[in-house]
């Protein structure tokens, strides 16, 4: 198959691009804030694993039927995706809030009783990364809008 030609790839990595670059209005809307960076961070509304996962699945069962093998394989990998993005991941974001709090809070403590202020090493410390995983919605509409777009793309197709 002509890699130009396999609409299921096409219509994951469209679904991604999709993803990322629709977090950028919807935080503008939900939080009056313009963040351009969403658009290269993970976790967030909605989620592009799940997009990218479910317009997989959905090109798939297009093209080969939803009886086929490769959709049976692809709707497993897609329930695994999803499954991690709202579970796993999220938790392991959790997580990194409360070291995140808990080094921040020993900083406090250790510069309160030593001039930790001059050490430049501590200065340069870097937060653990927060937001990792998805809330179920996002991963709800992260999903929705995967299938949505493999339909919209499999018009071109």
């Amino acid at each position: 198959m002509d890699l130009f030609a396999n609409f299921p790839l096409w219509a994951a990595l469209s679904a991604i691009v999709f993803a990322q670059v629709i977090k950028i209005p919807i935080h503008l809307i939900a939080a009056k804030e313009f963040k351009p960076g969403l658009a290269f961070s993970t976790g967030g509304m909605p989620s592009s694993h799940s997009a990218a996962v479910a317009a997989l699945t959905t090109a798939t069962g297009i093209l080969q039927g939803v009886d086929s093998t490769m959709f049976g394989i692809a709707a497993v990998f897609s329930v695994i995706i999803m499954f991690d993005a709202s579970g796993v991941r999220r938790q392991a974001g959790e997580q990194a809030i409360v070291i995140n709090q808990l080094a921040k809070d020993f900083q406090s403590f250790v510069e309160g009783a030593k001039d930790w202020n001059q050490k430049e090493a501590f200065q340069k410390r870097k937060e653990l990364k927060e937001l990792l995983g998805h809330q179920p919605i996002e991963v709800f509409f992260g999903g929705l809008s995967g299938v949505a777009i493999a339909f919209l793309l499999y018009q071109w197709y």
